[in-house]
């Protein structure tokens, strides 16, 4: 069982290098415990049933067990960051829950805020020491062949379709091709809330709800199956 300011890690990539950049990154942050350095899924899938691990930075392109396949092989409670070398976008990965997507080559920055993305989404405690860095009340999306910037404080919710998603603001609705899981991962887990695959709300927009659906604003939302329990387990803490 982890505390709430070290994370067990594990690397799994077939290219040494690649494998050389992320733990040297990683060597940097002090909640990070680099626990095991794999070349491949087998070894992998030994070491999972040896050690205790929270995350794992997961290449997607390696021979015979695919980073994808491998992911959906282990527990669940096992999280998973991707990483790869291609631009290719890994929905398949966010479906799996992915705590984020990394492209290669990775910098320091953009791994130190995939591991806050952990912190943010996978550690609900009190210590308001929980985060590694200031997370910061905007995010960028690319919407009509630009980078818009979207508010956090403005969102009412997000919609998902396929293969595209409808950011609900309070004044307009912005429409970008990202997955709802990808966007998840860039909210601040204090102020909203995912309730069905294909909705997530803001916590401060909502009016009532019931154990089926949440009113907010003008519309209702499904609350689906999947996500009830925890839903209900959270909104009834208010």
């Amino acid at each position: 069982m982890q505390d709430h300011h070290t994370i067990s890690c594990m690397i799994v990539d077939d290219e040494a290098i690649a494998r050389e950049v992320i733990a040297t990154h990683l060597a940097k942050i002090p909640t990070i415990k680099i626990v095991a350095n794999c070349s491949n899924a087998i070894d992998a899938f030994t070491i999972l049933r040896t050690n205790s691990i929270d995350l794992i930075f997961l290449d997607i392109n390696m021979p015979e067990i695919s980073g994808i396949a491998f992911a959906k092989a282990i527990n669940t409670q096992v999280k998973v960051i991707f990483t790869t070398a291609y631009r290719d976008f890994a929905v398949e990965g966010f479906e799996l829950q992915a705590v984020d997507y990394l492209l290669k080559p990775i910098s320091f920055d953009r791994i130190l805020k995939a591991v806050n993305n952990y912190f943010g989404t996978h550690i609900t405690t009190k210590n308001e020491g929980g985060g590694l860095i200031e997370t910061s009340d905007f995010m960028f999306v690319r919407a009509n062949r630009r980078m818009v910037k979207i508010n956090f404080e403005a969102i009412v919710y997000i919609e998902s379709y396929s293969d595209y998603i409808k950011i609900h603001l309070n004044k307009e609705t912005i429409v970008t091709r990202e997955t709802i899981s990808a966007i998840e991962a860039k909210l601040p887990v204090k102020k909203f809330i995912r309730i069905h695959r294909s909705y997530i709300i803001a916590l401060k927009h909502i009016i009532s709800f019931t154990n089926e659906e949440v009113a907010i604003k003008n519309t209702s939302l499904t609350i689906s199956r999947g996500y009830k329990k925890e839903v209900l387990r959270i909104l009834e803490m208010f």
